[in-house]
């Protein structure tokens, strides 16, 4: 279950060493990483709670004798897909693995809970760009605006992004659709938009991985100011890992 961030990487490597593979993606755009992978299977659509989770793994008892594991891998603010994954393999005493992103220090940004905390902070003036999920965004702009902030936002090259975006009422012209890490050198176009645009600040949320690491990196060398959405505590009775390395060593520990 996961991505388009660790689980590509994932799931080639898995493939190499003789796994067989089967993913879970929620959308065909999730799906385009994995397309040129040696899998037995992907899954485009978002699973409907922890029913759907188990009708899918008792098929997959049906036609393949099941899953030695189950990995979640989903984004470390996908709540909810998470709970659910757990409660299903709880109930069907399947084994599951988190692999999570450890979040590692950031100094130099300033944390707040969620979004609606913009509200309350010293923005007057800021140029501020929303590198934020398009869940998010419309609250996050009343929040940014309501702080004084003049608001741009980098959004997913996605039908449900473009919509969420113009629903939140950003000007046209403040949108840019980017998908994270492109290019040949990852962050290039980050930063050539940061400088287009004049941005004196940033809001992304404390993700972990290659993404908050970029958005640190730009800040830093810019002299932009960093704003981090806290990470959400997920409360799991799975084995976490926070590696690729570290999980094909439990997978081998527990065969």
């Amino acid at each position: 279950m996961s991505g388009t961030g660790e689980g590509p990487r994932l799931a080639a490597q898995l493939s190499r060493a003789g796994w067989k593979v089967f993913v879970s993606v929620v959308s065909f755009q999730a799906a385009l990483p994995y397309s040129d992978l040696q899998l037995e299977d992907v899954w485009v659509g978002a699973l409907g709670g922890v029913e759907e989770i188990c009708g899918l793994i008792k098929q997959s008892r049906q036609k393949y004798g099941g899953f030695d594991w189950v990995v979640d891998a989903t984004h470390p603010f996908a709540v909810v897909i998470s709970a659910h994954l757990q409660k299903a393999c709880e109930d069907l005493d399947q084994r599951l693995l988190r692999l999570d992103r450890p979040i590692g220090s950031s100094p130099e940004a300033s944390l707040i809970k969620d979004s609606a905390e913009l509200a309350g902070q010293k923005l007057q003036g800021s140029r501020l760009l929303l590198a934020l999920g398009s869940r998010h965004l419309n609250q996050a702009v009343m929040s940014a605006r309501h702080a004084g902030a003049l608001v741009f936002a980098r959004i997913l090259p996605s039908p449900m992004s473009i919509r969420s975006a113009l629903a939140s009422q950003i000007e046209p012209g403040h949108i840019a659709m980017l998908r994270p890490l492109q290019g040949d050198q990852p962050g290039v176009l980050e930063s050539a938009l940061c400088r287009r645009w004049s941005i004196t600040a940033v809001v992304c949320r404390q993700s972990g991985g290659d993404s908050q690491n970029l958005w640190q990196v730009i800040c830093k060398e810019n002299a932009l100011r960093l704003w981090l959405i806290s990470r959400p505590k997920q409360q799991t009775s799975a084995v976490v890992v926070y590696s690729i390395d570290e999980l094909f060593n439990e997978i081998s520990i527990q065969l």
